[in-house]
């Protein structure tokens, strides 16, 4: 399997929180697969311990060899994408053929005005030998 595609309606990549999500996913290649799912998720990207969510799967059972399929979702109102020094939450769509598990991913943006909210910088003060952390 070597053509995956997700195509997006308007070729837009920056969406509100709770708007409909439309476009086509693609794929070509020999042998075909036997199945195909796609994902719409977020995930955490940065310091310390990422973390998942999968909001929603859609299958697509009985594909040909070579075939574009649309496909709708409704994008839930939060996580927001975030853009921070430490940590970032990224929204993401994937298309994954199986048995061969090939996979093509697409990012987002998901959040107020079709932007991401950027985290402050964290500024780091020493008090009496002890290190205390405010935001800014």
């Amino acid at each position: 399997m070597n053509g995956l595609r997700i195509q997006l309606s308007g070729e837009r990549l920056a969406f509100n929180p709770g708007e409909e999500l439309a476009g086509s996913v693609t794929w070509s290649g020999e042998p075909g697969p036997r199945s195909l799912e796609l994902r719409l998720f977020w995930f955490t990207r940065g310091k310390g311990i990422e973390d998942v969510g999968l909001i929603e799967n859609l299958n697509f059972e009985q594909p040909l060899p070579q075939e574009s399929r649309s496909f709708r979702l409704k994008l839930p109102e939060a996580p927001y994408s975030c853009l921070g020094t430490l940590v970032s939450v990224i929204w993401a769509l994937e298309l994954i053929a199986y048995p061969s598990k090939a996979v093509t991913r697409q990012e987002i943006m998901v959040g107020p005005g079709r932007k991401a909210v950027k985290l402050g910088t964290v500024a780091t003060e020493r008090v009496s030998g002890l290190s205390v952390r405010f935001g800014k």
